[in-house]
């Protein structure tokens, strides 16, 4: 049997020469206090990992973004090509078979004449060169190679020091077409789209549409040049020419 003494009845017992052999008291803490921790056990166990919490930064206030000027929008570009931007020089038209005789006699399916707009200087023959050669290729193919009516005008950038110094295009191309009267007009490249109906979209749209300058059926394709370095592009402006080709024998008599 054990003896539950306090602390003033073992104090008597002492006095009185009585040693008490019992267990220590239990000592309970305060309330709200931890126990003191088993140091024995606790050296059996693994240390508790520590868990570092993320430290989060509470984002700054509007206010603040107003005050330093932070908030920034992204604005898109609007500076244009020069392609797209630059003014646009259009020589007037000329033939590209001059040798041909005038008075050779042209099927009737390859209309009176055809005007062809493409990247060109004045001052170079549009039949010279690798794209000279590809684009005799293509209208030989169509058989324009002995049409004496098959007229070249050639389209450039302005120089960047000069840049309205030349006529608008719309002033050599109306009285060409006026003059030629044109069964089909050929627009070669984005230059070309770009003088005769000032578009600007890519070529791969403009050619799925139906197009007019002044009236005259027109046909929008890719230039000899870009051919030469996009070869995969040739059939597609195979089909562009017999388009052509079909739209002019569907033209009435009176028209071609």
């Amino acid at each position: 049997m054990s003896l539950h003494l306090d602390a003033r009845q073992r104090a008597m017992l002492q006095e009185m020469g009585v040693h008490v052999w019992s267990p220590a008291p239990v000592v309970s803490a305060p309330l709200g206090q931890p126990l003191a921790a088993d140091t024995t056990a606790g050296a059996m166990l693994p240390p508790t990992p520590t868990i570092q919490q993320p430290t989060r930064t509470p984002p700054p206030s509007r206010a603040a973004y107003q005050a330093t000027g932070a908030i920034s929008t992204p604005v898109a570009s609007t500076t244009p090509s020069a392609t797209t931007s630059a003014a646009l020089v259009l020589h007037p038209p000329r033939r590209l078979y001059p040798a041909t005789a005038e008075t050779t006699t042209v099927a009737p399916h390859l209309g009176n004449a055809w005007l062809i707009v493409a990247e060109g200087r004045a001052d170079t023959d549009p039949l010279a060169g690798d794209a000279g050669t590809l684009l005799h290729n293509m209208l030989r193919a169509l058989q324009l190679h002995q049409h004496p009516q098959v007229f070249f005008c050639g389209v450039e950038l302005a120089p960047p020091h000069q840049p309205h110094a030349t006529p608008h295009p719309d002033a050599v191309l109306t009285p060409a077409l006026a003059q030629i009267q044109p069964a089909m007009v050929l627009l070669m490249g984005r230059l070309a789209a770009r003088a005769a109906l000032g578009r600007t979209e890519p070529l791969g749209q403009l050619r799925a549409q139906p197009h007019s300058v002044a009236g005259y059926p027109a046909i929008v394709t890719y230039d000899a040049p870009y051919l030469l370095r996009q070869g995969k592009y040739k059939a597609a402006a195979w089909a562009d020419l017999c388009h052509a080709r079909h739209m002019v024998q569907a033209l009435p008599p009176h028209r071609r």
